[in-house]
C-alpha cells in the first residue's frame, strides 16, 4: 500500500505541472506574476519528481496544513470563494506559518485544467510562495469502484460516491503527512472566521500535555477536523482500507477511537461555516448550518497554557481541564463545600486583563455556584501559589471584571475560584475565560 501512495504521487505532481504549463501557456496576456507561475511549471517538469522530493522541495515544514479535496458539481462551484476565505481572513503571519493543499478529485480532466487556470489566475501569488499546492490522483490510481458492497442500504451511485471519497482523502493527507505539524480538513465550501489559525493556535496551547487524536472546530461532516501530521499515515492507509464500507466521516470516528480517544473534544465557537446550497453529490439541496459559527474571533481569549487543581470532587469524566479550554463540555462536580477551590496554575506568569466564568448550564441551572471568591496568584509552587489578591465575587453564578492588568504587582501565575458557602446542589462550571496582555 505505501509503494502503491508513493508510487501515485510522482503522476499527481507531473499532472499538476502538465495543466500548468499547457493553461498558462494558452493565456493571450500575463502579467509579471503570470509569467512567474509559467516559468516555475516548466522549470519543475524538468526535474524527475519523487514522493519524497516533493514533500521537502515545495514546502519547508509548516505549522499547520489545510487541506481539502474538490470535485465537478452539477449546480455551483464554491473552491475558489473557500480558497478565497482562507487566504483573506487570515494574516501574513498566519500564512507564513501555514500551507494549502488542494486535491481536484474530479475524473474529469477538463475540468481539473479549467480550475487550475481560475486558481492560477486568482492565487498566482500563494501558488510561487509554496503556500499553495494543487495536487490530482489519476483514475487509474483508484480500487475498483464497481461491485462494491451495498451496507446500509444506500443506492449504488451513493456507494461509489462516498467511497471514492474516501480514496479521495486517502491521497490528500497522505500528500500531506510531511508538510506540517498539524493538518486541517476542511470542505470546499465553507467560510472561515477571522484569524482562524490564531484560534487554532490558542486551543491547541491549552491543550497542551494532553492527549488528543482529533479536535473539532466545527461541528459539520469534515469541516474543520485537526489532525497530528504524524497519524495521516495511518489514517490514509485505514481509509484506503475501509473505502467502501461507509462514509468518510464514519470512518474518521472510528479512527479516533482506535486511537483510544473515546469521547468528542470539539471547540466553542465553530470557526468554520458551511456556505453551499447543493451538494456535491447530485446537486441535492444542502443547506446545513452551523449555529455555534462566528466570523469575528477578535474577542476570544487567549487561556495561557495552563493546568487545573482542584479538590471538589469530579463526576464521571467532567474533568477540570474541559472548563478552561471552551470545548462543548464542561467541568462538573459534586456538591462542594465552604473553602474547596478550583485552581488555574499557569505555565508561565501572564498579565491578566479580563476574566469570565460562567457556571451552570442550560440542562442543569440550577447546578451554579451560590457564592465564591475569585483571587489572582503570585509565587508559584508546585500546584498552587503562595500569595493570593481578591479581585471580587460571583454574582447569580457569573463573574466577569476587566481592567486586572494592575491587580497584582507581578504577573499572575494562578487564579483561583474559592467556595464561600457549602451548596447541597452539585456544580457545573461551564467555562472560564481568560484575556492576557501580548508578552
Amino acid at each position: 500500500m505505501r509503494c502503491f501512495l508513493r508510487r501515485s504521487l510522482t503522476v499527481i505532481i507531473s499532472l499538476l505541472v502538465f495543466l500548468l504549463v499547457i493553461n498558462l501557456s494558452s493565456w493571450p496576456q500575463e502579467d509579471s506574476a503570470m509569467k512567474e507561475v509559467r516559468q516555475w511549471a516548466q522549470d519543475v517538469g524538468l526535474h524527475q519528481l519523487h514522493a519524497e522530493h516533493n514533500r521537502h522541495s515545495l514546502q519547508r515544514l509548516k505549522f499547520l496544513t489545510v487541506g481539502l479535496c474538490s470535485v465537478k458539481r452539477k449546480r455551483e462551484n464554491y473552491l475558489l470563494e473557500t480558497l478565497k476565505s482562507v487566504f483573506e481572513r487570515s494574516t501574513q503571519e498566519e500564512l507564513r506559518k501555514m500551507v494549502i493543499v488542494v486535491h481536484l478529485a474530479d475524473p474529469d480532466q477538463e475540468w481539473n485544467a479549467q480550475m487550475v487556470k481560475q486558481i492560477a489566475k486568482r492565487f498566482a501569488p500563494h501558488l510561487l510562495l509554496g503556500r499553495l499546492l494543487l495536487i490530482h490522483a489519476p483514475s487509474e490510481y483508484y480500487p475498483s469502484l464497481e461491485d462494491l458492497k451495498r451496507n446500509f442500504n444506500d443506492a449504488e451511485d451513493r456507494v461509489q460516491f462516498r467511497s471514492k471519497q474516501n480514496v479521495d482523502y486517502a491521497y490528500l493527507m497522505n500528500f500531506a503527512a510531511n508538510l506540517s505539524t498539524y493538518f486541517l480538513m476542511i470542505e470546499d465550501d465553507v467560510h472561515c472566521s477571522k484569524s482562524f489559525f490564531t484560534a487554532i493556535q490558542k486551543r491547541l496551547a491549552s491543550l497542551q500535555g494532553s492527549y488528543w487524536v482529533t479536535l473539532e472546530f466545527s461541528k459539520l461532516g469534515y469541516i474543520g477536523k485537526l489532525y497530528h501530521s504524524s497519524d495521516l499515515p495511518q489514517l490514509a492507509h485505514f481509509l484506503m482500507l475501509f473505502y467502501q464500507e461507509m462514509p468518510c466521516d464514519w470512518l474518521l470516528v472510528h479512527f479516533r477511537l482506535l486511537l483510544t480517544q473515546k469521547e468528542v473534544i470539539r471547540f466553542k465557537p465553530s470557526l468554520f461555516q458551511h456556505i453551499g446550497h447543493y451538494s456535491s453529490f447530485q446537486g441535492t439541496a444542502n443547506k446545513l448550518k452551523d449555529e455555534d459559527f462566528e466570523e469575528d474571533l477578535s474577542r476570544l481569549p487567549d487561556n495561557p497554557p495552563a493546568d487545573m487543581v482542584t479538590d471538589i470532587v469530579t463526576f464521571e469524566n467532567y474533568l477540570p481541564f474541559k472548563a478552561y479550554s471552551n470545548m462543548a463540555d464542561y467541568f462538573w462536580g459534586k456538591a462542594p463545600s465552604a473553602g474547596n477551590s478550583f485552581t488555574i496554575v499557569f505555565k508561565q506568569a501572564a498579565r491578566v486583563l479580563r476574566i469570565q466564568i460562567h457556571t451552570g448550564s442550560q440542562h442543569h441551572p440550577g447546578d451554579y455556584l451560590r457564592a465564591g471568591l475569585v483571587e489572582l496568584g503570585t509565587e508559584k509552587g508546585k500546584q498552587h501559589c503562595i500569595r493570593y489578591t481578591p479581585i471580587g465575587h460571583f454574582e447569580h453564578g457569573n463573574f466577569d471584571r476587566d481592567n486586572l492588568e494592575s491587580s497584582t504587582t507581578y504577573a499572575p501565575e494562578c487564579v483561583r475560584i474559592t467556595v464561600t458557602e457549602g451548596q447541597s446542589e452539585w456544580l457545573i462550571i461551564h467555562s472560564i475565560s481568560i484575556w492576557t496582555k501580548p508578552q
